[in-house]
C-alpha cells in the first residue's frame, strides 16, 4: 500500500470490558476491567494496538503490536481486537 487513502480512518479509540484473563501488555503483564483501546494506522502500514484502564492517563503497548493491516482495514482490525480483549485470556494483539 503507498500513500495513505483519505477514506481510511487513523485511528480508532473504543471502550471494552476485558473478559476473564484480560488483555497482556508489553509493560505490566495483564490487565484487567475497563479498558480503552486505540488502534492506531503506522506511516509504515501497520497498527500499532494499546489500551489503558479507562479514564487513566497510562497507555500500554498490547503484546504481538504492531500487527500488518489487514485487507478489510483499521476499522475492522480494531473490532476484532475489542472482542479479543472482551474474551479475555490474556488477549493479544497478533492472531
Amino acid at each position: 500500500m503507498s500513500g495513505s487513502d483519505p477514506a481510511q480512518p487513523q485511528q480508532c479509540v473504543d471502550d471494552v470490558k476485558a473478559g476473564p484473563g484480560g488483555a497482556m501488555t508489553d509493560e505490566v503483564g495483564v490487565v484487567t476491567g475497563e479498558l480503552t483501546v486505540s488502534t492506531t494506522l503506522r506511516p509504515d502500514g501497520r497498527a500499532e494496538i494499546a489500551v489503558q484502564y479507562t479514564g487513566a492517563e497510562e497507555w500500554y503497548v498490547l503484546t504481538g503490536s504492531p500487527v500488518p493491516l489487514p485487507p478489510a482495514g483499521l476499522e475492522s482490525l480494531h473490532r476484532e481486537i475489542l472482542d479479543r480483549i472482551g474474551r479475555g485470556g490474556g488477549a493479544q494483539a497478533g492472531a
